[in-house]
Parts: structure tokens; C-alpha cells; sequence
């Protein structure tokens, strides 16, 4: 008999995966054919300055001006198609869209917000996306639940491991009774995530003391997929942190 949560798992991945194929396909209009537009429009009014300059001088600043518009909007354009790519991380690399990823919440987080990435790390890139669809969930949990004042976002190199850590002041919860209900969705989905990837994870939670979300990453010689799937654990732990 399936367990029930296996299957409710499932099905969110399904949902997930769905809703990153519609992103994959916004993203690629975006970037292939309205980008293709206004650079053709800026091109348009490049054309009209150089030929009607002598006739209406007037015409070269306007068009410089409505050029200055379309280079902003083009701007956005790009930032959005790179965002809604769900292959984000292998587009610009994890440093990159963590940034992104954070510099979009702080627009809705009114706390302190901080972001710590040793630039000198390199992971494998499913190791990146589990991460960064990692963050993604844990800082919106954060926003949404937590009442945090501060929430700080760490990737850095320890003696023997990369660590990737998220941590909050907030009110902390009961992983088991947040599990029970539906508001513990998120924490299946990085739970998976975490098992996607064969990386060790753990969340730590407790109320009144806020949460911590931490994976680490080995620095050893990096085994076949298969043998660390065998040896690799993800767990979840209610306690002290």
C-alpha cells in the first residue's frame, strides 16, 4: 500500500514540474521573441534618427530618449526570462541566481536580509539546483510564517564539506505537527529535493526560537550518482539546533 505522504509528495512534484515546463516556455518567449522585438524597435529608431537627422534635428534626442526606455525595458526582460528559467543555476551558476533569488525577496521582506557566498565554490550542478530550489521554499516559509527580523542565506567552505545554511529569528515551529498539516507542503518538497540530489540535509525548528535549514556538501572525491543515492540520508530533526 502507498504511503500517504509518498504520495502527496508525488503529486507535488508532478504539479512542480508541470508549472516548470509553463516557466521554461514563458522564459523562452521572453527571451527569443519579445527580446527579438525590442532590439529590433531599437534598431528601427536607429534608422530613423541617421535618416531624417538632417530634416528634423529635432527627431535625435526623442529618439534617444524613447531608446534610453527601450533599453530599460529590454533590461527587465532579460532579468525575467533568466528568473522564470527553472534551469537558472546552469544559465548564470549558483552565485548568480541565489543573488537574484534574494534581491527579489528583499522587494517583499521589510527585515534584514543577508547573503554570504564564498566565490571560490564549486558543486556539481544537481547539488546547485537542490540547493537553490531549496532556498527558494525556505525563504519563502520564512516570509510567509516566521515573522523573522533577520534572515541570513551562507554558502562557505568548511575543513571538510561546503555548507549551505539558512537561518531565521523568527518564531520557530513543530516540524511533526507542521508535517500533519498542509502548511508542511514545503517542507516535503525540499525534503525531496534534498533526496534528488543524494545530499545529507536537516531542518532544525522550534517554537520561539526560530529555524535553521542546513546540507552539506563533501569535499571528497565525488563517488557515481548511484553509490551515493545508497549511502547518502535526509532527515528532518525537531530539537535544538
Amino acid at each position: 500500500m502507498t504511503d500517504p505522504q509518498q504520495l502527496l509528495t508525488r503529486m507535488l512534484v508532478s504539479t512542480i514540474n508541470a508549472r516548470e515546463v509553463e516557466s521554461d516556455r514563458v522564459s523562452r518567449t521572453l527571451h527569443d521573441e519579445v527580446g527579438q522585438v525590442l532590439s529590433a524597435v531599437g534598431l528601427q529608431l536607429d534608422v530613423l534618427r541617421l535618416d531624417f537627422q538632417k530634416q528634423a534635428p529635432e527627431i535625435a534626442p526623442r529618439t534617444i530618449e524613447i531608446q534610453k526606455m527601450l533599453d530599460l525595458a529590454m533590461s527587465q526582460v532579460r532579468t525575467l526570462s533568466y528568473d522564470l528559467n527553472p534551469a537558472v543555476v546552469e544559465r548564470v551558476g549558483l552565485q548568480n541566481a541565489l543573488d537574484r533569488l534574494v534581491g527579489r525577496t528583499r522587494t517583499r521582506y521589510s527585515g534584514t536580509l543577508r547573503f554570504l557566498f564564498d566565490s571560490s565554490i564549486r558543486v556539481p550542478l544537481e547539488v546547485g539546483n537542490a540547493w537553490y530550489k531549496i532556498a527558494e521554499h525556505s525563504l519563502e516559509n520564512a516570509l510567509k510564517h516566521s515573522g523573522a527580523s533577520k534572515i541570513e542565506l551562507q554558502v562557505r567552505p568548511t575543513a571538510n564539506s561546503i555548507e549551505f545554511e539558512i537561518r531565521d529569528n523568527g518564531c520557530g515551529f513543530s516540524i511533526i505537527e507542521t508535517k500533519m498539516h498542509s502548511s508542511g507542503l514545503g517542507l516535503l518538497l525540499i525534503e525531496h529535493y534534498a533526496a534528488q540530489a543524494a545530499i545529507e540535509f536537516t531542518i532544525s525548528s522550534e517554537p520561539g526560537k526560530g529555524t535553521v535549514v542546513r546540507s552539506t556538501y563533501p569535499l571528497s572525491k565525488v563517488r557515481p550518482k548511484s553509490e551515493r543515492k545508497s549511502t547518502a540520508r535526509s532527515r528532518i530533526r525537531n530539537g535544538a539546533k
